[in-house]
C-alpha cells in the first residue's frame, strides 16, 4: 500500500487495484471529498473514451512514416543523470503519478491500419502480484493464530496491523448445520463486529473491517445471511496478542 492513500485514486478508478488496496482505499474514499471528486472525474474521462468510435488512420500514414525514417536523425546515446547533468526540478515539471496513472489508460497504438486502447496493466509480462492473503502473511509484523478442532479440521487466522487486514483459512472445516452459515467477527473492546460469511470446507477470506485496531477475532454459528449481533457461543474465540 503507497504511503499515499490518495495517489492510488487513478488506480482505483480505473480497476487497478487488488482487493485489499480497494477495500483501504474505499473506507479513505467515503470520507475525503477531494478523493470522491477526483474518482468522479476520471470515471466520467474514462466514459467518455470508451464512447469513442476508432477511426483507421489515413492510406498516406504508413508511406509518410516509412519515408521520414530515412531522413530523422537518430537520437545521440544515452548518458546516465547524475547529480551535476540533472536538471533543476521546478513546480511546473513535477512528478504526477496521479496524471500518468490516467494517461497510461488511454494510449492510443496507430499499426496495422487500426486503432487500439492499450491498458499496461494487463501486460502478461508485468510482475505477478501477491494477493491480499500473500501480503497479510508476508508482513514483517504478521500474528498468526491456530484453532485446531477434534474432527481434525483447522482455521488459521493471520492478521497485520501494518497492512490493516486479517486473513483467515480453514481446512476440512466440517459444515455449519442447516440454514446456518459461519460469521466472523473482529472484537472491539467488548463488542463484536460482523468482518464476513463463511461456509465449511477449505477457504481463504479476508475479513472486513479494521483489523489494525481489533482486540480480538471470533467464528460463531448464525442462521443464513448472518447477524448484526452474535446469537450464539463463540465455537472461535481469540484475543489478539499486540492488541
Amino acid at each position: 500500500m503507497s504511503t499515499d492513500i490518495h495517489a492510488l485514486v487513478g488506480a482505483y478508478a480505473v480497476d487497478a487495484l487488488d482487493d485489499l488496496e480497494r477495500a483501504q482505499f474505499e473506507r479513505h474514499l467515503a470520507e475525503c471529498p477531494a478523493c470522491q471528486a477526483e474518482v468522479a472525474g476520471l470515471q466520467e474521462a474514462a466514459g467518455v473514451m470508451g464512447s469513442l468510435a476508432t477511426t483507421p488512420p489515413p492510406a498516406s500514414l504508413r508511406d509518410s512514416v516509412l519515408a521520414g525514417i530515412t531522413t530523422v536523425r537518430p537520437l545521440p546515446p544515452e548518458v546516465p543523470m547524475t547529480s551535476a547533468t540533472a536538471p533543476a526540478h521546478s513546480g511546473r515539471s513535477r512528478f504526477r503519478p496521479r496524471l500518468l496513472v490516467a494517461a497510461a489508460a488511454a494510449v492510443i497504438v496507430v499499426g496495422g491500419g487500426a486503432t487500439a486502447i492499450v491498458q499496461p496493466w494487463q501486460d502478461d509480462s508485468s510482475q505477478v502480484q501477491l494477493s491480499a492473503g500473500d501480503r497479510v502473511r508476508a508482513a514483517s509484523d504478521a500474528e498468526t493464530y491456530t484453532q485446531s478442532f477434534p474432527d481434525g479440521s483447522k482455521a488459521t487466522l493471520v492478521r497485520s496491523r501494518s497492512q490493516n487486514a486479517a486473513v483467515l483459512t480453514t481446512v476440512d472445516m466440517a459444515d455449519a448445520p442447516t440454514g446456518s452459515i459461519y460469521e466472523l467477527w473482529l472484537i472491539h473492546d467488548d463488542q463484536m463486529v460482523p468482518a464476513g460469511l463463511m461456509n465449511g470446507g477449505d477457504h481463504e477470506v479476508l475479513l472486513e473491517g479494521d483489523a489494525a485496531s481489533a482486540n480480538g477475532f471470533g467464528i460463531t454459528v448464525e442462521p443464513d445471511g448472518g447477524s448484526d449481533a452474535p446469537t450464539s457461543d463463540p465455537i472461535v474465540a481469540v484475543e489478539f496478542e499486540n492488541a
